[in-house]
């Protein structure tokens, strides 16, 4: 398929990515005495708007992210406000290419009108405060998804690489669980234990999302999905975002990922009342550390293993690009999605399942949420 035409199937699907992380790349640059004028060129990131355009994009779930390790609990739901407010700032300072959407009938008008829908996406239950009213003041705001945890276990759900202490959701995660539902907002469940997984799809009423993970079938980390749960997904109407992240890809990113993981837990070992000491060593580690090599085509097989396992109508992306400093080769910005569905195209992906991956079924769980929260 021709590359004009896949950037104008793109465009019109609309293409959604579950999961962006500029406005925390941003914050970060900001402390550095570092500005970035994302409206024109941004080159030492990945996101700006002129290549979200070459892109296709025409929704995004922009991350208002946290660290989940902050001494202070509460301080990470000021830290997760400013977050908005900052995007907020930039929708506002580039009314003629974004513009905040709530509902999935305001993706599709903002991107008929040429426009990023941009959508909050609140990554990790640390943000609420183990507050179901700091929930609904999120919601109230306009977010999106609650990523339910994100690196570190939260007091009522169990993270893939936190402690699990929980076995899971406790009783008070479960009716977390049933907020979410209840205010319209999509269950999100990257970066949480299996259990969590799977109790969270049993205990929600609408159909749940994966903002940005892959298939630990390929890949075997505890940030991936097993098999059982992509299925569960498939079977409860849900959708999986395929994830760009190099650690989470193949084998060689299986064992960067491990060794990495070993060098987190020495560091945690060795500053136990100091988070701020170990999370700057690991974002120095992060920047200095070369990617594990990866390209489009690893991200081709997670989409063909989940298209696989639970079915075309449950696979999306979900990119984290500004999230991590390296790419795919193929992936390296924004404006690559076409690369990808290219490389989808050629494994006979027809103009139905391009669309319906680039971004109709998250509409669709989207307005199922919707349809949950009015009944």
């Amino acid at each position: 398929m021709a590359s004009d035409r896949i950037v104008e199937l793109l465009r019109s699907a609309p293409l959604i990515d579950g999961h962006n992380d500029l406005v925390w790349a941003l914050r970060k640059a900001a402390d550095k005495g570092e500005s970035h004028d994302v409206g024109a060129s941004a080159p030492s990131l990945h996101t700006d708007l002129p290549r979200l355009e070459r892109g296709g994009v025409r929704g995004q779930f922009w991350s208002v992210y946290v660290p989940s390790d902050l001494a202070d609990p509460h301080a990470a739901v000021t830290m997760t406000l400013e977050q908005i407010d900052a995007l907020f700032a930039l929708v506002r300072s580039h009314p003629d290419r974004l513009e905040l959407a709530r509902t999935a009938d305001d993706v599709q008008r903002i991107a008929a009108a040429g426009r990023v829908a941009s959508m909050i996406g609140v990554e990790g239950g640390q943000s609420i405060g183990s507050s179901l009213g700091a929930l609904r003041i999120l919601s109230g705001l306009g977010a999106g998804y609650l990523t339910l945890t994100h690196n570190d276990d939260t007091p009522w759900a169990d993270s893939g690489t936190g402690e699990r202490a929980h076995g899971g959701l406790t009783t008070f995660g479960e009716q977390v669980v049933r907020e979410l539902n209840r205010l319209g907002m999509l269950v999100d469940l990257s970066h949480t234990s299996e259990d969590t997984m799977r109790q969270a799809i049993e205990v929600s009423r609408a159909p749940v999302f994966f903002s940005h993970s892959n298939a630990r079938a390929l890949c075997d980390v505890p940030r991936n999905v097993p098999d059982d749960v992509i299925e569960l997904v498939g079977r409860t109407d849900g959708v999986m975002c395929a994830t760009f992240v190099p650690w989470f890809l193949n084998a060689e990113g299986a064992e960067a990922n491990e060794a990495e993981w070993r060098q987190i837990r020495r560091l945690k070992e060795e500053h136990p009342d100091d988070p701020d000491t170990v999370r700057a060593a690991v974002e120095e580690m992060e920047e200095t550390e070369p990617a594990p090599p990866s390209s489009v085509r690893d991200v081709a097989d997670h989409i063909d293993h989940i298209r696989s396992v639970a079915g075309i109508d449950h696979v999306g992306v979900g990119s984290d690009f500004d999230g991590l400093p390296g790419m795919p080769d193929g992936l390296e910005d924004v404006s690559t999605y076409p690369a990808l569905f290219a490389e989808l195209a050629d494994r006979g992906y027809d103009e139905e399942a391009l669309a319906k991956v680039a971004g109709r079924n998250v509409l669709r769980v989207m307005r199922a949420a919707e349809r949950i929260a009015a009944e």
